[in-house]
């Protein structure tokens, strides 16, 4: 009944109480009624003809009962349905107009009905598998949207800006992960990304982020915020190995700032951020990349911060590599600093808006990975000493800083 009352919303235009945008899709039509049963009556009407011209030799309108179980694969239980009865009476009544023994008749009319109630329960079985797996990649989804928090951020040293897209199939969910937290040591920011794909990559993106958001207020020192960092991961790892999940590493940029021209960075095998000053766009200049995070033990380096200069005015980019990485037709990756150079010029949101819309029309909308980016810029000076603002209220305290 439920897949039943789910399809008769889809096909209207409406959704239910309790049925999301995907579910809704697994239940719409694929392909209009007019030409699907158009393209049927053609079939029908061209089969009928070679049928008569081979005579009884070799009858082939029998042969349409495979329709119904080919409309299946694509069509809903409705469109389905109504192939199966019009192939059915059309198939049957030839049948009993073409005559024939006792038994033939019988078997071969039985054989028919089967096959058009075979293609209507495998069609309503397809759609039942796909509206789970839809319930599934929403909550995995709605559970990654959840531990993330919104934005914009502002706080007292920086406005955040950024985009996050996660892939909606099930098994590419992603762990693109960032925060921003406002400490008693100035404003501490990280962008990362999980190991592998799923859940379990989600659970690991977790753990990091509720280590940095405590560590971040509590530990004085960047390095001394990317030791506890690096504790969970290997607590969150141990667990795993456990649980008989594979260990994982996550890369992450972790950013400190405290209303100074300049920025702290300890880079644990992220992808460097970008620059974007005076109408130029350029690779921030980071000379140590650390390993990733859940990977200390392979390095006898200890982790060191690096210094950056972050002019008023300036925006410094930071992203996950499904922007990198994401390709065009032909498997050429994104060409970000070509692009972000036509947009150095622009605001933090202007360049976000910009990247985003590139990144679709250069994938033709085909995502294999998240995308996550931040544009952080630093806080008008109006902002000194107010709470932390986010979503809406980030961006409501944004316009009225820019005078809109």
């Amino acid at each position: 009944m439920t897949i039943g009352l789910q399809h008769r919303a889809a096909t209207h235009g409406a959704t239910l109480p309790g049925t999301d945008a995907g579910e809704a899709a697994v239940f719409a039509p694929r392909i209009g009624n007019g030409a699907l049963f158009g393209g049927l009556a053609l079939l029908t009407a061209l089969v009928g003809i070679l049928d008569v011209w081979t005579g009884d030799e070799l009858r082939l309108l029998p042969l349409l009962v495979v329709v119904p179980a080919l409309v299946s694969v694509f069509g809903t239980i409705r469109q389905t349905v109504g192939v199966a009865t019009s192939i059915m009476t059309v198939v049957v009544c030839s049948r009993l107009v073409t005559g024939g023994t006792f038994w033939d008749t019988t078997s071969s009319v039985a054989f028919t009905v089967l096959a058009c109630f075979l293609g209507v329960g495998s069609c309503a079985l397809r759609l039942r598998h796909a509206a789970e797996i839809a319930r599934l990649r929403s909550a995995a989804v709605a559970l990654q949207r959840q531990i993330l928090r919104p934005l914009p951020i502002l706080t007292e040293q920086i406005f955040a800006h950024g985009i996050y897209t996660p892939i909606e199939e099930d098994r590419l969910v992603g762990g693109d992960i960032y925060e921003v937290v406002q400490s008693p040591y100035g404003t501490r920011v990280i962008i990362g990304d999980v190991q592998g794909k799923g859940l379990a990559a989600i659970g690991a993106g977790f753990a990091v982020l509720g280590a940095f958001r405590e560590a971040a207020i509590r530990e004085p020192t960047l390095t001394g915020v990317v030791d506890a960092l690096e504790d969970a991961v290997a607590r969150h790892n141990a667990f795993s190995a456990q649980t008989g999940e594979i260990e994982r590493f996550v890369t992450a940029l972790v950013l400190g700032f405290d209303g100074e021209d300049r920025v702290r960075a300890v880079n644990c095998g992220h992808l460097p951020p970008r620059l974007l000053h005076d109408g130029v766009a350029f690779p921030a200049p980071l000379r140590r990349t650390s390993v990733p995070l859940g990977m200390a033990e392979l390095s006898p380096e200890a982790r060191v911060a690096e210094w950056l200069d972050f002019p008023p005015g300036a925006t410094l980019l930071a992203f996950t590599d499904g922007v990198t990485e994401a390709r065009d037709v032909s498997g050429a990756f994104y060409p970000l600093d070509a692009r972000l150079g036509h947009w150095a010029g622009r605001g933090p949101r202007e360049v976000l808006d910009a990247l985003h819309a590139d990144l679709e029309s250069f994938s033709g909308g085909v995502r294999r990975d998240d995308i996550a980016a931040l544009a952080l810029r630093r806080a008008p000076a109006g902002s000194r000493h107010r709470p932390v603002a986010t979503g809406h209220g980030a961006r409501r305290a944004a316009e009225t800083f820019s005078g809109r």
